[in-house]
Formats: structure tokens, sequence, C-alpha cells
């Protein structure tokens, strides 16, 4: 794990994680440490603030797309888990959510085609958080971060199944790759 950010009391919890922003805040934020950590795998849940605010929702799309493929050209050995967001208790919200969600879906439609390394985190399904799982009708309780996770971990492991991981040398120095 690495990032500016430590969350969690497990040991390795370093992460970009930044609560609150929307896309173009994170990407902001990626710009900075991305080229710095050059991380193997992304996990991304972007845009419910977006949806919230209602901000360039007209261009969501283009905006996570420059998103990617900065990541993947700072980063070029590397995966992304990108997810579809949650739902929303408020009804003008989830609308804009559903439409964003549809955008996500076809961008990994399109750059599985393009034969990046991409996997779609479906949240919005129904192994993903209801919402008798948010706490105040936006983000997860407990049970709903427990859903988020089988369907991250499900994501990560198709990920490896589909060959998207480097074996590396665990003994190697951070950023050192070992070819087999």
């Amino acid at each position: 794990m690495v990032g500016s950010r430590k969350a969690g009391s497990m040991h390795n919890n370093e992460n970009e994680g930044w609560r609150g922003y929307r896309l173009d805040q994170i990407e902001s934020k990626a710009r900075r440490s991305v080229a710095t950590v050059k991380p193997d795998i992304f996990t991304i849940n972007a845009g419910s603030n977006d949806c919230i605010q209602n901000y360039q929702l007209d261009i969501f799309r283009e905006r996570m797309d420059n998103l990617l493929e900065y990541l993947w050209k700072t980063s070029p050995h590397s995966s992304i888990i990108l997810s579809t967001l949650l739902v929303n208790a408020d009804e003008q919200v989830n609308s804009r959510v559903l439409d964003i969600n549809s955008h996500l879906q076809y961008l990994v439609v399109l750059k599985e085609a393009e034969r990046k390394r991409i996997v779609l985190a479906d949240m919005y399904s129904t192994k993903g958080p209801q919402l008798d799982d948010l706490m105040d009708g936006t983000h997860p309780n407990d049970y709903g971060y427990n859903k988020m996770a089988h369907i991250w971990f499900n994501a990560i492991q198709k990920a490896r199944a589909d060959g998207f991981f480097e074996e590396v040398n665990l003994q190697a120095k951070p950023h050192e790759r070992i070819e087999y």
C-alpha cells in the first residue's frame, strides 16, 4: 500500500484516499503523488461528490478517462480497479449516480477493448451496499463497507486471474521489478 495518507489500524495503511473530494480534486492529488510512488494497483471509487454537487457531470466520462490515462502513462504496469458509485438515498442524486455509472461501465468496456489493465467493481449491484447499508444516505455503515470489501476483493482476484499482476521480488527495493 502506498500513498501520502494513513488510515485504519493495519500495519500497511498508506493510501491516497480523499473522502469528500470530487474527481477533479482527486486527479490533482494523484498528479502530486503517482509519479513518486508508482502503484501497481489503483482502486478508484470517485464521482459521488460530483453527483451530490452536480459538478461537470456532462463531461464526467472525459474527466475520468483523463485520470485513467494519466495513471497508466505514469505507472505503465499498473492495473486499475474502477468501481461504480453507490446507491444514494436522495432521488435526484441517485439519478445522477445511475447516469455516471453508465459512463463508468462504458469506460471499462472501452479500455478493455484497448487491452488496458482494468476491471469493473460494481458497487451498484445486488451484492453492493443498499439503502439500509448507508449510515447517512450517502456513506456506508460497517455492513455496507463489508459488502464493498468483498466486491473490491473479487475484482482484484479477477485482475489477478486475467494476468494483470507481475511477479515481484519481495526482497527488492521499492519500485524495483524483477523479470521472470
